[in-house]
This record gives structure tokens, C-alpha cells and sequence, in this order.
């Protein structure tokens, strides 16, 4: 969609990342990834909370039971040997409990309550534990032999499961791999609308689109299908206004000809002569109007033109006419891509319609500005082609009229002669050259109307 007037901004690229359906799509997958993740994380850790309680209850049971009744049962000279197997295979020191003894507190565990209570049921209630006995650091149990007090120390590699730090880098891993799976499906769902958008925005310039691909599926292979059935009904609807369009041009112009013919040789007063050539003229004039405004722009025809030559012949040409002032502003050698018949009608039609309804109030001449410049833009740098006249202007609310074909603004800009379709032909060609018109009054009285253009590469 072009703009017609300063009143409609742009739509900025943001607006277009925030509303756009493969990114609505992409934000809409992650959410319900994301919370599927953290449900199943929610309901894995509440099933093996219970299983790893008991599990590393039992194995501090075992590992205190089998250690308590291997030194009970053993020599007291293979103690040491004993001691030192238990050391070096199995990762299991005993010390001596003394009151003397610096003992921290239990691990900071969720598990731990419910472990210490499960081993204190079998142990006994005086079973201590502590996380760090004299400085050094593990998973420590108090047990009893007779009358003796013991400490047995278990490498805390035994107990652990899964770390924080690798539970966030598993679901990091889950993460990535779900967005990737995300933004897939995503384009997967949106390339057929995509193609759709691609080929609908072609037709718009003018161009006619590659067919699209009738597979997937069944409302896509449906509307696919239709589509191109669409492109081809245009494509005939186009060549049979082309045929219809010349033979009223041939069965219209040829009795025009020949009225204007007979008029030469027939025995009128200059007055009455005058009044019939004008009206002859009109009707040539109007004919070739309807002609121009239905004649297609196509973009294969398109094709680099230097527009600042063109506009500069234009002026000339403007300047020629009796009561027209012509003002420029141009700068030199800018290219665009386009039709340079379709361009230069766009540049007289402009012209042209200054020239009837902008005439200068109590100046006595029409006085218009032609100028064209580089313009950025949120596009990008843009050919920007201004004309505006020193006349009454539009009324604001009127400013959109202007626009639609056979609409004639007589109230505001004088009486007029034609089928007002001057400004629907700007509009209509601009659309097909990729281009954006808009359509304000001029500081100081006029109508301003400027066209910015692609830079030809």
C-alpha cells in the first residue's frame, strides 16, 4: 500500500518485526516450549525426589552397616590394613569421634531431612551428621562400636546426582534445540503464505508472478490453485481490454478524423469552425485520457532513465506555453528504473493539471515548481520528484478525492475540461514503478505533489 498523502506514516520496521505472522508464530512455539520444559522438569524432579531419598539412604545405611561389622569381625591386627582398603578402593575413611571435634553443619541439601531420617530410623536417633568434620570436607556419619564413637567419611562424588550447573546446561542444550525446531516449523508454516504475499505484491507492480506450487497441503494446494487461476483470468482480462481498448480507439478517433476533416472544407463562420475543432479536440483528448488510464505498465518495459533529463525536457517544453512560469530545482544525472513513455505522461499530466486548475491568484500566469532531489527515507535512499503550483490549493479534507478516477475538484481549482482521470493515471503508473505519491498543499498556497522513486542500481 502506497501513501497518498503526509497525514498516512510509513510503517516502521519494528512494527512489521512485532506483527509479523513467521515471528508471532516463532514467540507462540517457544512460549509453549519453554513451559513444557519447565512442567517436565517440575514433574521429573517431584517423581525422583522420592526414588533418590530412599536410594542414597540405603546406600549410607549399607556403607555404615557392612563398615561397622567388618571392623567388628576383623583381627585387631588386620585393622590397619582394613582401614587402608577401605582408603584407597572404596573412597571410606573412619576417624575417632571426639568432643573436641569442629563439626558443620549437614550438607544444604532439599533431600537432606528426609535422608537423615530414613538412616537416623535404622542407625539410631543419635546418628549425626555434618558436611565438614575438622576442616575437612565430605559427607560425614557418626556410628558407634560398643562403647566407642566413630566418624565415617563418604567422598561426596558417591552421593551427588546432577549439579545445577549441569541441569541449566542440559536444558540450555533442550533449549537451543527447541527454538531451532521453533523457528523451523515456523517457516515451514509460513513459506506457502509467504510465496502467496510475494506473488500478490508482483501483480500489484505489474509484473505477472512464477505459478505457485501446487503441493502440501490440502487448503494450500487449494488456494495455490485458485491463485493461479486468478494470475491467469488477469493475464486474459488484460489482453482482451488490450484488443477492446483498440478498436474504440480506431472506431472513435477514425469519425473523429474525418469530422475534423469535413470541418475544414465546409463553408462556417470562424466562430462556429472554432467551437466544433474545440469540441473535437475534447473528445480526442478524453479518448486518449480513458486510453492512458487503462493501458498496463509492464515491468519488463522497465529500463535505468535518467529523470532528471526528463524532467528538465519537460520544463522546457512547460515554458513553452503561453502563461506558464516555470521554476527548477534538479539535480543532475539521477537514475531510476522505469518506463520512460509511462514516466514522461506521469511528468505532462502533472503539468498539465497545474497549468488548469493552479494559475497564480492576480498573477495572471501559472507559476509551477519542478524540482527533484535525493531523499532519504526508512526504504532507503529514494529519487524524490516534486511539483507544485502557486494556485488555491484543495481543501484538506478533500486532499484523498483527487485521486479516484473521474473525480474533478471544479469548487476548488476552476472548471475543468477532461474526464478527470489526470491524477488516477499519476497514481496508477507510480503503483507499477514500485514507487509512493503524496499529495499535500503547498506553504503558501498550491498543490504540492511529490513522487519518491527507487534509484536505479
Amino acid at each position: 500500500m502506497f501513501l497518498r498523502n503526509e497525514t498516512r506514516p510509513a510503517t516502521p520496521r519494528l512494527g512489521r518485526f512485532r506483527s509479523g505472522l513467521f515471528w508471532r508464530t516463532f514467540l507462540l512455539l517457544s512460549i509453549l516450549t519453554t513451559l513444557s520444559m519447565a512442567s517436565w522438569i517440575g514433574m521429573i524432579s517431584t517423581i525422583q525426589r522420592g526414588a533418590k531419598v530412599e536410594q542414597t539412604a540405603q546406600l549410607v545405611i549399607s556403607v555404615v552397616t557392612i563398615t561397622h561389622a567388618a571392623l567388628t569381625h576383623s583381627a585387631p591386627e588386620l585393622r590397619r590394613e582394613l582401614l587402608f582398603e577401605l582408603v584407597s578402593n572404596e573412597g571410606i575413611r573412619i576417624f575417632a569421634l571426639e568432643d573436641s571435634d569442629v563439626v558443620d553443619p549437614p550438607p544444604d541439601n532439599p533431600l537432606m531431612p528426609d535422608i537423615a531420617k530414613i538412616v537416623r530410623d535404622k542407625l539410631g536417633a543419635d546418628t549425626q551428621f555434618s558436611s565438614s568434620v575438622n576442616g575437612i570436607a565430605g559427607f560425614w556419619i557418626s556410628f558407634n562400636i560398643d562403647d566407642d564413637k566413630y566418624w565415617l567419611m563418604l567422598e561426596r562424588e558417591r552421593l551427588s546426582g546432577l549439579t545445577g550447573v549441569q541441569w541449566l546446561g542440559w536444558a540450555s542444550v533442550v533449549g537451543v534445540l527447541s527454538l531451532l525446531g521453533a523457528a523451523l516449523i515456523s517457516s515451514l508454516v509460513n513459506l506457502p503464505l509467504a510465496r502467496l504475499t510475494a506473488a500478490a505484491r508482483d501483480i500489484a507492480q505489474g509484473k505477472r508472478p512464477a505459478p505457485l506450487p501446487e503441493k502440501g497441503s490440502k487448503e494450500i494446494i487449494e488456494a495455490n490453485r485458485s491463485f493461479n487461476q486468478m494470475v491467469e483470468d488477469l493475464q486474459q482480462v488484460e489482453s482482451d481490454r488490450a484488443v477492446i481498448l483498440a478498436g474504440i480507439s480506431h472506431d472513435l478517433r477514425t469519425p473523429l478524423a474525418r469530422m475534423q476533416l469535413e470541418l475544414e472544407m465546409a463553408n462556417l463562420g470562424t466562430e462556429a469552425r472554432e467551437g466544433m475543432q474545440s469540441d473535437i479536440a475534447q473528445m480526442d483528448a478524453i479518448i486518449g485520457q480513458f486510453l492512458d488510464y487503462a493501458k498496463p505498465t509492464e515491468a519488463a518495459t522497465f529500463v535505468p532513465i535518467d529523470i532528471s533529463g526528463l524532467l528538465e525536457d519537460a520544463a522546457r517544453a512547460a515554458e513553452r506555453i503561453p502563461g506558464m512560469k516555470v521554476n527548477t530545482d534538479i539535480d543532475q544525472d539521477l537514475l531510476v528504473n522505469g518506463n520512460a513513455t509511462d514516466l514522461r505522461r506521469v511528468v505532462n499530466n502533472l503539468i498539465e493539471n497545474a497549468r488548469r486548475y493552479g494559475q497564480t491568484p492576480g498573477a495572471g500566469v501559472t507559476e509551477i515548481d519542478i524540482a527533484c532531489h535525493i531523499k532519504p527515507t526508512g526504504a532507503g535512499k529514494r529519487v524524490a520528484i516534486e511539483v507544485q503550483d502557486h494556485g488555491a490549493g484543495v481543501p484538506e479534507d478533500q486532499i484523498e478525492q483527487l485521486l479516484k478516477p473521474f473525480t474533478r475538484m471544479d469548487s476548488a481549482r476552476g472548471q475543468a475540461n477532461g474526464a478527470g482521470l489526470g491524477l488516477a493515471i499519476v497514481e496508477r503508473v507510480v503503483s507499477r514503478h514500485n514507487a509512493e505519491l503524496h499529495v499535500s498543499n503547498r506553504e503558501g498556497g498550491g498543490l504540492r505533489i511529490e513522487i519518491l522513486m527507487p534509484l536505479a542500481e
